[in-house]
């Protein structure tokens, strides 16, 4: 890629975010190594607006990275919840931990000490470095892809390793043309021309800056780039939740394992079938589950599969004298539900009762 096309991409680029970018995101004032990384980690496959208010709440709570580490998984998983991806969750925590330990408490301004923190890819990387110290390192988000996909021509899916690693190459020789001091500036810009301005559905191309170097304008492509990604169905499961109570209105939660689906979350006691939940319901609890009523079936999607989940509610059942709290099972009062973390789904049924 020649010097002037790089030039033709940048700095139009940079011309647009002054007149038209995104300036007074929380997270840019004050702009630290752990508000940005913070920020990054819940903006991953979630728009700005949702997160917004879970940031404010979240540095509010833990306002530097140490305060973060110190913090229980409970606290942590309970101002996450309703974001999803709660893998972010988990690793935002540990990697937190993992800089006290390791960094002095501080986020390391090295790419590949970044990389090895849990939850940091090679464009989170990047944004750090670039928005909390304005070095010169590029990002490759979905967002960018798209552009870069537009703008260059480029097709293919661009989650193939073959398509993905053409894009990395553009990105650091435009990077190059960035000038002194404005790194932080063109990695936003690069996020928010791609959100307003050069959108998946609808791209404003009429005004856009950068549209007399698109190839995907000029050959009219745009609708067919950037290749949408091989089509597949999701597969539907299905599976029973238990809504009891006990006679002081108390709720039967578990927290499901570290890892999978709701990972560290606290949420029903499930089970895909009638006869598993029944075998658990009378190991557990002293009731009659055949009096339990049907609520409204939540349907709830992931990334590779669809759930329908029925859930049954059971009052005035009383706890096995076997059951108590525990790590993995505890009974909880209304009161407390707010400070733990449960899905989204999970939390809407509980609060529509």
């Amino acid at each position: 890629m020649a010097a002037d096309t790089a030039d033709r991409f940048v700095a139009p680029l940079l011309d647009w975010f002054d007149r038209h970018g995104r300036h007074d995101l929380p997270w840019q004032h004050p702009r630290t190594p752990y508000r940005v990384w913070l920020s990054e980690i819940m903006l991953q496959q979630t728009q700005v607006a949702t997160v917004i208010p879970y940031f404010l709440r979240f540095v509010e709570s833990f306002p530097t990275l140490p305060d973060l580490a110190a913090a229980s998984t409970d606290q942590v998983m309970a101002h996450w919840a309703g974001l999803g991806y709660y893998a972010r969750a988990r690793n935002l925590h540990a990697a937190a931990r993992r800089c006290v330990e390791q960094h002095g408490g501080d986020l390391p301004r090295d790419l590949d000490a970044l990389l090895a923190l849990p939850g940091i890819g090679r464009s989170t990387a990047g944004a750090i470095l670039s928005q909390a110290w304005g070095d010169p390192f590029p990002i490759l988000d979905g967002n960018v892809k798209r552009v870069f996909a537009r703008w260059h021509g480029i097709h293919g899916w661009p989650g193939t390793p073959a398509v993905e690693k053409q894009m990395w190459g553009l990105a650091n020789q435009h990077v190059r043309h960035v000038p002194a001091g404005r790194l932080a500036d063109y990695t936003q810009a690069q996020m928010d021309f791609g959100a307003t301005q050069c959108t998946r559905a609808a791209p404003a191309c009429l005004t856009c800056p950068l549209a007399d170097g698109c190839v995907a304008l000029r050959e009219g492509l745009v609708d067919a780039l950037p290749t949408p990604r091989p089509g597949k169905t999701l597969p539907e499961r299905e599976a029973i939740a238990l809504l009891l109570e006990d006679a002081g209105g108390r709720l039967l939660l578990q927290r499901r394992p570290p890892t999978g689906i709701w990972a560290s979350l606290w949420t029903l006691p499930q089970d895909e079938t009638e006869s598993g939940l029944r075998t658990w319901f009378e190991r557990e609890v002293d009731g009659d589950l055949d009096a339990a009523e049907a609520l409204p079936t939540i349907v709830h999607t992931f990334s590779h599969y669809r759930l329908h989940l029925q859930p049954l509610r059971l009052r005035k059942v009383a706890p096995r004298a076997r059951v108590g709290d525990n790590e993995a099972q505890r009974w909880v009062s209304r009161a407390e539900l707010a400070s733990l973390g449960l899905p989204a789904p999970i939390r809407k049924l509980l609060d529509s009762l």
